[in-house]
């Protein structure tokens, strides 16, 4: 009799844990998902809710908050809340990865992208380090009035390529709906490449002789700071407040997917 409560017991357990796994393979494979071969992992399930409470990583503010809240979901996520030209970074110091080469993956939903000024260009990610002054910016995007549109682009600024966003007609914002984006940066020839929904734009590349700035090599620093939130660079901005939410941000040697 032991034997068959015991075995009816066990069935009960398994079937509460299946039917807790979410329908959406995507989210069960991240929700969790921290482990300790990642260079870095943050998806906030083990924070308190409120302004960020953690050792694992800064906070870069200027006009702009960190929160972490509850999704309607149930899972926890990093509210980036930024008023005008502000900014608001998770920020990631004393990074390394071997050989300078990674590949970063996050979740992503916007409220709203710009539409003024004309040109108005953001950043989400932003990768700096030593041994070259280039800000290099694999997820941002900018406002290109003569199309018109909002648009995706690789860019970089304060090194010898200059301020420059390549961005591409082919990779058009999408507002208030959950993304995920993945990216990579290799020294080898500098590369930079982006994954959409675990779909790879070619566009979206920069390489030494390939990229958006001066007629000058593109050289990636030796990262040791990676950022992750909002910041856009011009002031009078339609709407006056941008609002956007991150989950499951991860800095690896190997790609992650989606």
């Amino acid at each position: 009799m032991r034997n068959v409560l015991a075995a009816l017991t066990a069935a009960l357990v398994l079937g509460a844990t299946a039917g807790s796994v979410p329908s959406d393979a995507a989210n069960a494979s991240q929700r969790g998902s921290c482990t300790r071969h990642l260079l870095f992992c943050e998806d906030f399930e083990r924070l308190p809710l409120g302004g960020p409470a953690t050792l694992n990583w800064g906070v870069d503010t200027r006009n702009g908050t960190l929160t972490v809240e509850r999704a309607r979901r149930g899972n926890q996520v990093l509210h980036v809340h930024t008023v005008d030209n502000g900014r608001a970074f998770l920020r990631v110091d004393d990074f390394a990865a071997p050989g300078n080469r990674f590949y970063g993956r996050m979740r992503l939903r916007v409220d709203a992208f710009p539409t003024a000024p004309d040109w108005a260009h953001f950043t989400l990610v932003e990768a700096t380090g030593t041994g070259s002054s280039e800000v290099v910016r694999p997820i941002g995007g900018q406002y290109a009035p003569t199309v018109p549109g909002i648009f995706w682009g690789v860019g970089a600024d304060g090194g010898p390529t200059g301020d420059w966003t390549n961005w591409r007609e082919s990779a058009p914002v999408v507002e208030d709906t959950w993304q995920c984006f993945e990216w990579k940066l290799d020294r080898t020839d500098n590369r930079v490449a982006v994954w959409i929904d675990g779909v790879a734009n070619p566009e979206l590349t920069a390489t030494t002789n390939e990229h958006g700035g001066n007629d000058v090599p593109f050289i990636l620093p030796t990262v040791n700071t990676v950022k992750i939130g909002w910041q856009l660079y011009q002031g009078g901005t339609t709407p006056g407040e941008f609002d956007l939410w991150i989950d499951d941000i991860a800095l690896s040697t190997t790609r992650l997917g989606c």
